[in-house]
């Protein structure tokens, strides 16, 4: 057995509109953005409510939305996905992009948040 919660929601924008879409959501939802260290994500801290993040990420695709699911154990949540319907896209570097049935994509990840926060929210599967 496991653990797993939904993590995040992330609106994934072409990189020549990320900045724009980063003044809009955040004035949007109330937040204050905060970039990483080279620009690519920006968290947008209490847009979601307090347990799930919300973050706009520059990316060299369409525009479009995707969840981000974090587990303690990345290979069982994909296999349990997979076996649920989900299909690989692609692995990088300790997680793994998938396509939902329906075509929404949707990351396992490691575990991102505080681990007691973690530890309270995540639900066990498997």
């Amino acid at each position: 057995m496991h653990r797993t919660r939904l993590y995040g929601l992330f609106v994934d924008a072409p990189r020549t509109e990320a900045d724009a879409a980063v003044t809009f959501w955040a004035a949007a939802l109330g937040a204050t953005p905060k970039p990483d260290a080279d620009g690519t994500y920006h968290a947008l801290p209490g847009a979601a409510g307090t347990e799930l993040a919300m973050e706009v990420q520059a990316v060299d695709d369409a525009p479009r939305y995707h969840l981000d699911i974090e587990t303690d154990d990345v290979p069982a949540e994909v296999d349990r996905l997979v076996a649920l319907g989900a299909t690989e896209e692609t692995r990088h570097d300790g997680w793994v992009v998938l396509r939902a049935p329906g075509g929404h994509l949707v990351c396992v990840v490691p575990v991102q948040s505080d681990p007691e926060f973690f530890t309270a929210h995540a639900r066990r599967v498997g």
